[in-house]
This record gives structure tokens, sequence and C-alpha cells, in this order.
């Protein structure tokens, strides 16, 4: 089994390329949830649903969020009535949360829900959230603390960052069908995909029981570097490490997460910065721009984790 901690639309095409290369049974796609919120009444998920349309083949790879076949005919009736629109929810993608926020309500786990909305959707590999508890990640700024969507999508990540808080994940657990794959002893490797360390694999790590498995794993752990020649492909990574005094480079990525990882796969571009790691080091063409690179990278990101757990097992 290969688990994949995912958050974002970079952490959704890796996930693509991985579950294309391998069966259900041989992959778990583990979301973050630190991004949800409530929102005109309903619960929404914005990197579960991400995930899921991505693997469903039914994303958006323009905007990078919600659906492609969508309408906003909803957004411009609520515009006309004078609600809030600074966070759009497509007519399609309304149907997703307003069944989340049923049955939430009538008491059903957050795993359960993602894998009915997920199955429904022709996705067959297994996608969880990283808790069925809530989790939500605030960004501390020089405007004071922001929930993560109010920084994210209302101010579009202009506040300058300073910091991050994880409220809910200190109680936090894992979802029951997480916990028996923790304890099964299958784990060839995990992979962390090239998400924001930050905002979508941090609240992740920052569920006790994620940290603990991890820390005490028999199984490597490779990355994949969300940083790519100085810059962030898709979202604010670059200017969060930069405004905590960081560089934005491959190698701070590598010191941000330390001994959790085993190995990294960085892109071609930053070839020279190989010698400056203590793990062991991938070099390829991490830019997914689509699904054939998605699929290329999954097959060395596979290649290089199995090598890894082969040399662990000498």
């Amino acid at each position: 089994m290969i688990v994949a901690l995912a958050g974002g639309v970079g952490g959704a095409r890796l996930a693509v390329g991985l579950a294309t290369v391998l069966p259900p049974d041989a992959l778990t796609i583990v979301v973050n949830t630190g991004d949800d919120f409530e929102h005109l009444g309903m619960a929404i998920s914005p990197d579960l649903d991400t995930v899921m349309y991505t693997l469903a083949g039914l994303n958006n790879p323009v905007l990078g969020w919600g659906r492609t076949d969508e309408t906003w005919s909803f957004m411009e009736t609520l515009a006309q009535l004078g609600g809030e629109t600074w966070f759009r929810l497509g007519d399609r993608d309304l149907a997703v949360h307003v069944m989340r926020t049923a049955a939430l309500a009538r008491g059903e786990r957050l795993a359960d829900i993602t894998r009915a909305l997920t199955q429904r959707l022709g996705v067959r590999h297994l996608v969880v959230p990283m808790s069925d508890d809530p989790v939500r990640t605030v960004v501390l700024t020089a405007q004071g603390e922001l929930s993560f969507q109010d920084y994210f999508v209302r101010r579009r990540c202009e506040p300058v960052v300073t910091g991050f808080r994880y409220d809910g994940a200190a109680d936090a657990h894992v979802p029951p069908r997480l916990r028996e794959l923790f304890d099964s002893g299958n784990i060839e490797a995990v992979v962390i995909c090239p998400s924001n360390p930050f905002v979508s694999i941090e609240p992740l790590l920052a569920v006790k029981e994620m940290r603990t498995w991890l820390k005490a794993r028999a199984f490597p752990v490779v990355a994949v570097s969300p940083i790519v020649g100085g810059h962030a492909i898709k979202g604010p990574a670059a200017k969060m490490m930069r405004e905590l005094g960081h560089e934005s480079s491959v190698a701070a990525v590598a010191r941000h997460y330390g001994n959790l990882v085993d190995g990294w796969v960085i892109d071609q571009q930053d070839a020279s910065v190989a010698t400056q790691l203590d793990q062991r080091v991938s070099v390829t063409d991490t830019l997914m721009t689509d699904r054939t690179k998605s699929v290329a990278l999954a097959r060395v990101v596979l290649r290089f984790a199995r090598n890894r757990a082969e040399r662990s097992d000498g």
C-alpha cells in the first residue's frame, strides 16, 4: 500500500498520476481538511473536493478549483440579493456541499461521506480526510489572525504572514479506516505530494496520531518539492516562506520537514541543489502540466520510494 498525503492542486495532480499507475487496493490518498469551513450554512471542504474532482476527471484546469462543466446561476442570483459572493460556488459544485452538509447533520462521519461522494463520481481509489474532527488552519498575519479562506480567497493572500495555528488538531483523531491502515503493517511507502508545506501538509501532520505514526515508521517517506526554481508552481507557498524569513528554495522546504522525510524528488531546474540535501534525491521533471506528465512523475516517485524501501529492508 502506498499512502499519499495531499492538498491543493499540486497534490491532486500527483494523486491522479499515482491512481493511474496503482490499482485501488494499492493506494490511499489522505487529504488536508484544515481548509474546511462553514459558508452560507454549508460545510465546504475545498481540498477534498479538488482531489475528488481531479480524480474523477471533472476538475477545472483553468481555475484550479471547482468543476470544468460549471454554471453560475446561484452566484448571480446571490449577488442580486446582496449575499456574500467572495467565495464562489458553482451550481454543480453546490450539490456536493448540500449533500455533505445534510449528511454531517445526520451524524455521519466526514470519511464515510467522502467515500460515498467519490464512489458516486466514479473514483475507485480510497480518498480519506485527515480527520473526521474539525481542524481549522488559522493564518497569523501583520493584520491579525485570519481564517484560512479569509486570507486565501477573500484577501487573496495579500497580508504578510507571521505564522500559523491549527485549531482542533491537538484533539483530532484520524478516521477509523486510516487507523486500521496504520495498524496493518502493510505500508510500502508514504508520498508527500507537492502541496503547500504550511497550509496543506502541516495541518495534516498536526494531527497527533498522524505525526506519531510517521515518526515511528518502518517504511520510507518521500516528498516531491512544491518549489521549483525558487517559485511555487501554484499558490502562495513561496511568498509564505519569504515572509517567514526563509529562502524560497528546495533546500528550505527540506529543512522544514527535517528527518520526517527520507528522500526528495526535485525538479531538474534544481539539480544543483541536490548536494545540499541530507536525504537521498531523485531529479526529474516535476511540472505536471497535463495528465501524461502526472503519470510520468508518479512512476519516478514510486520507483524512488521502492528503491528506498529495498535499501531499508536490506
